[in-house]
C-alpha cells in the first residue's frame, strides 16, 4: 500500500513537472510572428512592486528565441547596478530548437564588469552580464532577475519591443503599490486601459500584449515611440539619496532640480577677477556671453561623472574651476556661474539629446532627460549654449539638441520651451564647380562648397577631431565617382548661431567622360547625386515622417574637349511636390557645359498611401542626377 501511494505521488510530481516545463519548441511559434523577425520574445513577465518612496522591487523573467545570427545581441543578459540599484537572483537557461534544455546558468559564469566608459572619470556603475554564445539556430534563452531600488526618482519602462525585427508572443507588466500611493502612467500604442485591482491595502495595474509582429525598418518611418507598444510609469512624490521631490508637474519637478543645483554657483576669487577682466568695457551682453563661452571652451573639457546623486546633481563651480573638467551638468552650471558673475541672467536646462532622440512626453512630467545645456535670454532673442563642446559656436544647437523641448529651471520651477529649429533655408549646401575635361575623358575640377547649419555638423566634427591624413581618407570615399583623387583640400569655419563651413577641393577624376568610338558620354552632375531609391514592391505599413529639411544649390561649369558637337542633351526638369522641389537645367554653348541643380526637401507627415507618390519623386531625382550628355565627334 505504501509503495502504491509512493508511486502515485511520484507520478503526480512528474506530471506537474512536465506541465510546468515551458514549451520553447520553435514549431510552436505562429507563422505570423516569424515574418520579418530575427527574434521572437516567447514570454515576458515584469512585476514591479513599490513599497515606499525608498523601496521597490522589479522581478523580470523573459525568454527569447533567436532565429538567426542577426538576433544574437538579444540573447545577451546585461543589467547594471550601483549603490541605489541591487541586482540579484539571476537565473538563466539555454534551449535548442525543439525546446530541449541544453544548459543552465551557473553563478560563476556571470561576469561582473565595470560600467565606467572611456570618457568617464567617476562612475559607480557596474554591470552583471552573461552570454551562452550558442550558434546553432534557432535557439532560446530564458533569464530571470530581481532588481531592488532604494530610490523612486526613476522607474522601469515596459517596452515590448526594444528594436526592429523582434516579434512578441506574450508579455505582461504588473505594477503593485500601496492603495494610498499615487502612481502615474503613460501608455503608447496600447489598446484599452490596464486591468486595475485593489486588495488588502494594495492596488495593482496590469498591461498585457500578445502576438505582436516584428516591426520592419521602412524609409522615412515615424519615431520608434509611435510604432511600438510601451508603458512608462512615474511617481508623484519621490525620494533619492535623502532628497525629496515631486514630479506631478514640470513646475514641481523643476523646483526639485533647482534645489539640487542651489548654492553650487560660487566661483573662486581668481575666476571672478578673470570674468571682470574679460568683460570690462563691453556693453553688449551678447558679446560678453560669447567671450565667456570662449573662456569656458578653452579652459575646460568634458568628462562623464555618474556617481550616485551626482548623476543628476552638478558638481559646484569651484570644482570645475580648479579641476578644469566636468560633465554636462557641471560644465553648464559653471557657465551659468560665469554669466552670473558678469550680471547676465541664464537658465540651467535639461534636454533629451541625440540626433534621432527628440521625443519627449510633454504631458507626462518625469525624468526623461539625458543632457544639460544653458539658456541665455537676450534682449531680442535667446542664446543656447552647448557647454560640453570645445569647438561649437555660441548659440548653435545643431542636430544634437536643436528642434525639441528643453526644461529650463529656476527658483519658480521648470518650464518646457523649444530649442532653435533649423529650417529649409538654414540647412543649405551651395556648391560651385569649375572644371576641364581633356581628350582622354579625365576631369580636373575645383569645387567650392558652403555647408550651413545642420549640413555642416558632420564636417565640423571631422575637421576638429581628425588629422589631415584621416580627413583625406574620408574625402576619398565620400563621392559617387568610380576613380578619383583629392589633390588638395581646405576648410574655413564661420562660427555663429547659424554656422557655415567653406570647403575647397581640387579633384582629378579619371575616365569621368566615357569615350565609345566617336562618342563622348558626360554626367553633368559631378558631386551631388541622390542615392535614394525607395522600395515599392512591398506594402507600406507605417505613415511617412520626414523630419529633416534642406536646400541644395549646385552649379557646374566644365570646358569640353575640342572637336565635338551635341548629339543628345538632357531635358530640363522641374518637379514640385509636397515632399520637396527639384530642378535641373543644362546649357551647352560652344565647348562649355553649364549645369544648375536645385533640390529642396520639406519636413512633414503623410499617410502610408502616399508612399508610391513619394517614391516616384525620389526615383525621378535619382534618374535625373544620372542623366548624360552625349557628344559626337564632328565630321571633317
Amino acid at each position: 500500500m505504501k509503495r502504491t501511494v509512493y508511486l502515485f505521488c511520484i507520478s503526480i510530481l512528474t506530471a506537474f513537472t512536465i506541465r510546468a516545463q515551458p514549451n520553447y519548441n520553435v514549431k510552436a511559434i505562429p507563422d505570423s510572428l516569424l515574418k520579418n523577425a530575427n527574434v521572437v520574445k516567447r514570454v515576458e513577465e515584469m512585476m514591479f512592486e513599490i513599497k515606499s518612496t525608498t523601496s521597490s522591487t522589479l522581478r523580470h523573467k523573459y525568454a527569447v528565441t533567436i532565429l538567426n545570427e542577426n538576433g544574437d545581441e538579444q540573447a545577451q543578459f546585461v543589467e547594471w547596478y550601483d549603490k541605489m540599484r541591487e541586482v540579484s537572483e539571476i537565473e538563466g537557461s539555454l534551449f535548442d530548437a525543439t525546446g530541449k534544455l541544453i544548459k543552465k546558468l551557473k553563478t560563476k559564469d556571470i561576469q561582473d564588469l565595470s560600467g565606467v566608459s572611456d570618457i568617464s572619470l567617476m562612475e559607480d556603475t557596474r554591470v552583471k552580464a552573461h552570454n551562452f554564445y550558442y550558434k546553432v539556430y534557432p535557439y532560446t534563452v530564458e533569464y530571470s532577475v530581481t532588481i531592488k531600488q532604494n530610490q523612486s526618482f526613476h522607474f522601469p519602462t515596459w517596452e515590448t519591443q526594444n528594436d526592429e525585427y523582434i516579434a512578441v508572443e506574450k508579455t505582461s507588466f504588473t505594477v503593485t503599490c500601496p492603495s494610498d500611493y499615487t502612481i502615474r502612467y503613460k501608455a503608447l500604442n496600447y489598446k484599452g486601459e490596464p486591468s486595475i485591482k485593489t486588495d488588502k491595502g494594495q492596488k495593482s495595474f496590469n498591461w498585457r500584449l500578445t502576438n505582436k509582429p516584428a516591426i520592419e525598418s521602412e524609409s522615412f518611418s515615424p519615431r520608434w515611440q509611435e510604432l511600438t507598444t510601451m508603458v512608462r510609469i512615474a511617481p508623484t512624490a519621490f525620494e533619492v539619496q535623502g532628497y525629496s521631490g515631486n514630479m506631478a508637474s514640470w513646475t514641481d519637478f523643476g523646483k526639485f532640480l533647482y534645489e539640487l543645483k542651489k548654492g553650487r554657483d560660487v566661483l573662486p576669487d581668481l575666476i571672478k577677477q578673470k570674468v571682470q577682466q574679460l568683460t570690462a568695457g563691453i556693453s553688449d551682453n551678447k558679446q560678453k556671453v560669447k567671450l565667456l563661452y570662449d573662456f569656458l571652451q578653452k579652459n575646460t573639457r568634458y568628462i562623464s561623472i555618474q556617481l550616485g546623486i551626482g548623476g543628476w546633481q552638478p558638481f559646484d563651480a569651484a570644482y570645475v574651476a580648479n579641476k578644469g573638467y566636468g560633465d554636462c551638468k557641471a560644465l553648464t552650471n559653471y557657465m551659468y556661474s560665469l554669466l552670473k558673475e558678469a550680471n547676465i541672467n541664464s537658465y540651467y536646462a535639461l534636454i533629451r539629446a541625440g540626433a534621432n532622440d527628440t521625443y519627449l512626453m510633454e504631458d507626462f512630467p518625469s525624468n526623461q532627460f539625458n543632457h544639460a545645456i544653458l539658456c541665455v535670454p537676450m534682449q531680442n532673442d535667446t542664446l543656447w549654449l552647448e557647454c560640453t563642446s570645445q569647438t561649437a559656436p555660441a548659440g548653435y544647437m545643431g542636430e544634437f539638441t536643436g528642434n525639441r523641448k528643453a526644461l529650463i529651471i529656476n527658483e519658480n520651477g521648470g518650464t518646457l520651451v523649444s530649442t532653435p529649429r533649423y529650417s529649409l533655408n538654414d540647412n543649405r549646401q551651395t556648391r560651385s564647380i569649375t572644371g576641364v575635361i581633356d581628350e582622354t575623358g579625365k576631369l580636373h575640377a575645383n569645387a567650392k562648397s558652403v555647408y550651413a547649419a545642420v549640413r555642416q555638423d558632420y564636417l565640423h566634427q571631422m575637421i576638429n577631431n581628425l588629422s589631415r591624413d584621416k580627413i583625406k581618407e574620408v574625402l576619398q570615399k565620400k563621392f559617387d565617382l568610380a576613380t578619383y583623387n583629392i589633390n588638395d583640400f581646405a576648410y574655413q569655419e564661420q562660427k555663429s548661431e547659424h554656422p557655415e563651413i567653406l570647403e575647397q577641393l581640387d579633384v582629378d577624376v579619371n575616365n569621368y567622360a566615357t569615350i565609345t568610338g566617336k562618342r563622348l558620354f558626360i554626367t553633368p552632375n559631378v558631386l551631388n547625386r541622390s542615392n535614394t531609391k525607395l522600395n515599392t514592391e512591398t506594402e507600406r505599413l507605417t505613415d511617412i515622417s520626414i523630419n529633416y529639411e534642406f536646400k541644395d544649390i549646385d552649379s557646374v561649369i566644365i570646358d569640353l574637349p575640342n572637336g565635338y558637337e551635341p548629339e543628345s542633351i538632357p531635358q530640363s526638369l522641374s518637379l514640385k511636390t509636397k515632399y520637396g522641389y527639384y530642378s535641373s537645367i543644362l546649357k551647352l554653348e560652344k565647348n562649355k557645359l553649364t549645369y544648375i541643380r536645385i533640390r529642396e526637401q520639406y519636413a512633414g507627415k503623410y499617410p502610408a498611401k502616399d508612399f508610391k507618390e513619394l517614391a516616384d519623386f525620389y526615383d525621378r531625382i535619382y534618374k535625373a542626377d544620372r542623366s548624360r550628355l552625349v557628344l559626337v565627334k564632328k565630321t571633317e
